[in-house]
């Protein structure tokens, strides 16, 4: 894999830029150059999904401008690559190949063990774009399998949406309330310390509700478990 790019999300790049460096991290260590592209912005699913369209088809070939020419382009973000996958061709962009993190490590880089050490009991949240419009499957649970340390538990009732939704949870508020209490029930049900899952989004959402409920348990995005060794472990973030 010559020419890699890191499609970082806006939603990391401002709020988490711990998941965008740790991306960076694993896969360097797994043998990738990546390019961090500065022209990058968002991928337009906010408007799309609030109906101004002609505002997400010019972010849209914007985004084909600013990746064009990379072998493949990597996301830390299920949401953002099933945006850029299945609705930047319907707005009439070209798509450059995009990957969530998970897709590219098995698809691409055949590999499921990347040398993690993550001494945590860990629950897994299937986001729904990575689960219904990329059907990234198993993908995510095969590298958390192979993390050393790392006792996963299974999330009870995990493939129910979280109640986030983008501008759902700000539309239809008490619908999202009563999802999100359904899904922080289920993953105080595993006794885990820590949630992850392959968006920032969905983690920022169930991380506020666990937060407000002082419940103990942390979010921590996929990339930043992958990227945790021994030599460099993985460390609460600090703003």
């Amino acid at each position: 894999m010559e020419k890699v790019a890191l499609f970082a999300t806006c939603l990391t790049d401002t709020l988490y830029p711990a998941t965008a460096r740790a991306t960076v991290r694993l896969l360097e260590r797994l043998g990738c150059g990546v390019d961090f592209p500065l022209g990058q912005t968002c991928c337009g699913q906010l408007h799309f999904n609030t109906g101004y369209r002609d505002h997400a088809t010019g972010l849209a070939k914007r985004f084909q401008h600013t990746f064009d020419g990379y072998d493949a382009v990597v996301t830390p973000s299920g949401s953002c690559a099933g945006m850029v996958r299945d609705v930047h061709p319907k707005l009439g962009a070209g798509t450059p190949r995009t990957y969530e993190l998970s897709e590219f490590l098995v698809d691409v880089l055949d590999v499921t063990d990347v040398g993690a050490y993550f001494p945590h009991r860990v629950t897994y949240h299937p986001t729904c774009h990575s689960l219904r419009m990329l059907g990234v499957g198993e993908k995510p649970l095969r590298l958390l399998r192979a993390v050393r340390g790392l006792d996963l538990v299974e999330l009870p009732k995990a493939a129910e949406c979280c109640g986030f939704g983008g501008t759902f949870a700000v539309k239809n508020a008490d619908t999202s309330t009563a999802m999100l209490a359904d899904k922080m029930r289920s993953v105080l049900d595993t006794g885990a310390e820590v949630l992850t899952a392959s968006d920032n989004s969905c983690l920022m959402h169930i991380g506020g509700g666990l937060s407000r409920l002082r419940a103990g348990v942390r979010p921590v995005h996929l990339a930043e478990i992958l990227a945790s060794t021994e030599e460099e472990p993985w460390a609460p973030a600090t703003r």
